[in-house]
């Protein structure tokens, strides 16, 4: 294989043999078909710092150099190799520390096996943002603690620069003309030699491209981190066409188009599929618990991207983060499952970008950032890169992940109820490159296990308030029997001791203490009423503190049976007060690294620097108690102001008490309408997630991908109908099965288009619980689709006919027919016609619900479920 010597004349490597090799100053590797290494001259160790004996038999991309394990540049090597001459020439740069260094890359196909050669062209930096941050290192030894707010202030939406492994555009959102480029870019467009800046973007990408960019501007759906994904070929060397992943979105009057080259084949960088996503959301869907699902959830998101750990971090109320998932490989050493985190680790601004930006990955630490370069004149302003996928991460944290020993990272915005929850986190020890259609899925399952968080704590907040609205509403009860409103609250079989988890209740009442429970002394109560009538401000009617004894010194003595303090004024003037207390739960937490340890100012640009320790420090915590929810607040106020009708009013008739006492009752339907709005919220979400599955199929040529689209679309407006009857069914646990397998079949009869029907035969008030009524949804939507796919006749149409019945010991039966030719003989063995993916959920479903199928022909197929 003749290479060109950098002094000149061509070098035959094939003729070498070791000493010859190590005779040259260019590295040089040789190499398997597999990407393994057979060869290492001295030159390639001096570079790499690694011998030859250290290499030899390892997969140069993935162990050995895995910042190379890339499209761009192992793609190359699987792509000559497949088309059996492997001729490729190009620029990397290697960024590890202190020497980045830019090489060019040669690879050819030898005699007995390939070799690539690295011959060095220039030392680079590592960016002036890293190379602050490494100066300022060297300082923090005399450094003195500083104030954590000044890594707020750091502008981390607009770093100047993106991560290599992609180019960027931005040009004007009024007329497409571009004011901005990674210097990168001719890696991606062809070089003519003019400058891209001033030129439209329809000159260097491609028409139909830009021309949906200009729709969608038009449209105003563009922004507010909505973007545009296709996969776009542009010219590459000689005759052939190289296809690149290509995002555009709009913000603040710019368009931004990010582009970065495709995996020639999926199986070459583990691109994921749509069966992979959707088994994955199956696996959440099951899950029962917080704590089950976050860890599915960790484990389906390492299966998917191959991060060698994956974290389910949750914020608290104050910001501090705890990991409460983990799922890691087994020489992973470092666990920070139960280790909390304080809030200065993920600053306020980077906060508020994870609200907006939902995922960022970061393939290798140590790159170095591409930066951006501006139009003349350059008084356009720095470009905003809040929603760029590729934008590089602030050296500060980049810094933060090399203490932790961390080099490719993710992580995910975990959003529920449109507030930041917590984050999906990606850890592995070496670079790692995770395919954009991976990338996808990972955010796809996240979202499905924000909304699965928000189903479970939804329903288990709807219970907790459940019990306090019935306690509320038998003490109301009792009110407006009693002339005493102090003993029909402190005394019988329901008092104040049965809301909110406490241990001790009292009022406070023209001077009177009643106490119930452990509590404070008379006098401590007296005193503490004395504190909160001077201190609540004016406009404020109750107050709630979970370490009460920090706000108020004296609670201090009795912080045992009451460091948790909530209270309720009765009146305006302040006389009657509702109170409760609970305990202090002494307690240990445990954090990664000691939270109260200042934080460090870097030197020159570089305002704060991140901590090094991550050890375990374990914090002994004395005078807290169990937090009130806000809700239990809201409570408290609502019986306050139940007892000030019997305080102040004196009485007043009994329709104006029997009117108090319905208004109170109204409180109990809040039950049911916390569970319909979940529900009614989970079928709008479907029907979204639906209509957009719709669309996609419409944008689809290849037959197959069109329906599979179709199938995903009908099985998520499966479930969205169980929501829908859930929301309308005067039950909030059961649904009629008959009237959703009605709406189900007019949905998929109506998505199937003209010439299908279904016959519907439903025996009236067959109720069933929800997870049964999802399972045999799903049931029916892959046999009524079957039918309409495989039965019909070559002209379409057909007669499907359904009936729901109830059957003996409680059950339901459900059958679906059609007047096709009938199930061929052997057919539960054969391949299936399609991926065999219905007949898998079918077969799940069964499973799930314990139901059996029986199948005959009548002559049509004829599905008999009895579950």
């Amino acid at each position: 294989m003749p290479l060109n010597d950098p002094a000149g004349g061509p070098i035959d490597l094939d003729s070498l043999g070791p000493d010859g090799l190590d005779d040259l100053d260019i590295g040089v590797i040789g190499l398997d078909r597999s990407g393994v290494i057979v060869a290492y001259n001295d030159a390639a160790s001096a570079f790499s710092g690694l011998s030859a004996s250290a290499v030899i038999g390892h997969h140069y991309f993935r162990e050995v150099a895995p910042a190379t394990n890339l499209p761009s540049f192992h793609g190359r090597f699987l792509s000559g190799i497949r088309r059996g001459r492997l001729d490729e020439s190009f620029e990397f740069v290697f960024g590890r520390v202190p020497q980045p260094l830019r090489v060019r890359v040669e690879m050819r196909q030898g005699r007995d096996h390939y070799w690539m050669t690295l011959t060095p062209l220039q030392a680079v930096g590592a960016g002036e943002r890293r190379e602050a941050v490494i100066a300022a290192l060297g300082n923090r030894a005399r450094a003195e603690p500083v104030d954590p707010s000044l890594c707020e202030r750091e502008p981390i939406h607009i770093p100047g620069s993106i991560q290599p492994n992609a180019v960027m555009i931005a040009a004007d959102a009024a007329d497409l003309v571009i004011l901005a480029h990674s210097v990168n870019v001719h890696e991606t467009l062809p070089d003519d030699g003019r400058t891209l800046s001033g030129r439209r973007l329809d000159a260097v990408l491609p028409r139909s491209f830009v021309d949906v960019i200009r729709a969608r501007l038009a449209s105003g759906t563009l922004d507010d981190g909505r973007s545009i994904r296709r996969t776009i070929r542009l010219p590459g060397r000689g005759q052939t066409a190289n296809a690149y992943f290509a995002v555009a979105h709009a913000h603040l009057g710019r368009v931004i188009v990010e582009m970065e080259m495709a995996p020639e084949l999926p199986e070459d960088f583990a691109v994921a599929t749509q069966t992979d996503t959707e088994l994955s959301v199956a696996r959440l869907r099951s899950a029962e618990t917080l704590g089950t699902v976050a860890r599915i959830a960790a484990l389906e998101v390492r299966a998917l991207t191959g991060f060698e750990c994956v974290l389910v971090y949750r914020f608290d109320a104050d910001w501090n983060g705890e990991a409460i998932a983990e799922d890691k490989v087994a020489d992973w050493s470092r666990t920070l499952l139960g280790l909390r985190f304080p809030a200065s680790d993920i600053p306020a601004q980077a906060r508020a970008l994870y609200t907006k930006a939902k995922s960022r990955f970061v393939i290798d630490r140590d790159s170095v950032p591409v930066p951006l370069v501006a139009a003349p004149p350059a008084g356009n302003g720095p470009i905003d890169l809040t929603f760029a996928q590729h934008r590089t991460l602030s050296p500060i944290h980049l810094e933060y992940q090399r203490n932790l020993g961390v080099n490719g990272s993710m992580s995910i915005s975990i959003m529920v109820e449109g507030k930041l929850w917590g984050l999906m986190i990606g850890h592995h020890r070496q670079p790692h490159y995770v395919a954009p259609e991976t990338r996808a899925a990972a955010t796809v399952i996240t979202d499905a296990f924000a909304m699965r968080v928000q189903e479970i704590e939804g329903r288990r907040l709807w219970a907790e308030q459940q019990a306090h609205l019935d306690t509320e509403g038998r003490l109301v009860r009792e009110l407006t029997r009693s002339d005493d409103f102090v003993g029909a609250l402190t005394s019988g079989t329901m008092t104040l001791l049965d809301l909110f988890g406490a241990t001790g209740a009292g009022v406070v009442s023209a001077g009177g203490v009643t106490l119930i429970g452990k509590t404070p002394a008379e006098a401590e109560v007296r005193d503490l009423a004395v504190w909160l009538r001077e201190h609540l401000p004016a406009e404020a009617s109750s107050y709630a503190s979970s370490a009460f004894s920090a706000e108020f010194q004296p609670a201090a003595a009795y912080r045992e049976i009451a460091s948790g303090l909530l209270a309720a004024f009765v009146d305006p003037a302040r006389e009657h007060l509702l109170l409760w207390f609970r305990p202090e739960v002494p307690s240990t937490v445990t954090w990664g690294g000691d939270p109260r340890k200042p934080v460090l100012p870097g030197s020159g640009p570089v305002a704060v620097l991140p901590r090094r320790s991550f050890e375990r420090w374990v914090e002994e915590r004395t005078g807290f108690a169990t937090p009130f929810a806000d809700w239990q607040v809201s409570l408290a106020q609502s019986l306050a102001q139940a007892v000030e009708g019997v305080v102040l009013r004196q009485r007043r008739k009994i329709d104006e008490l029997t009117g108090l006492l319905a208004d109170k009752e109204k409180l109990l339907t809040q039950k049911d309408i916390l569970t319909r709005e979940i529900d009614h919220r989970v079928k709008n979400s479907l029907q979204i997630v639906s209509a957009f599955l719709q669309m996609q199929r419409r944008q689809i040529a290849d037959p197959d991908a069109r329906q599979a689209f179709a199938e995903t679309s009908a099985r998520v407006m499966s479930v969205a109908r169980v929501h829908d009857s859930l929301y309308q069914a005067e039950s909030v646990e059961e649904v009629d099965l008959g009237q959703t397998i009605e709406n189900l079949c007019s949905d998929l009869a109506g998505m199937a288009g003209d010439g299908h029907a279904v016959e519907l035969v439903a025996e009236s008030g067959v109720m069933v619980p929800y997870r049964k009524a999802v399972a045999l949804s799903l049931i029916a939507t892959e046999l009524v689709t079957n039918a309409f796919k495989y039965a019909a006749g070559p002209t379409g149409g057909g007669r499907v006919e359904v009936s729901v019945s109830s059957s003996a010991g409680g059950g339901v039966r459900l059958k679906v027919c059609d007047d096709g030719g009938g199930m061929p003989e052997g057919w539960a063995e054969a391949r299936p016609q399609g991926t065999g993916l219905g007949m898998k959920m079918i077969r799940a479903m069964l499973d799930q619900i314990n139901a059996r199928i029986e199948v005959a022909n009548t002559p049509g197929a004829c599905f008999t479920i009895t579950a």
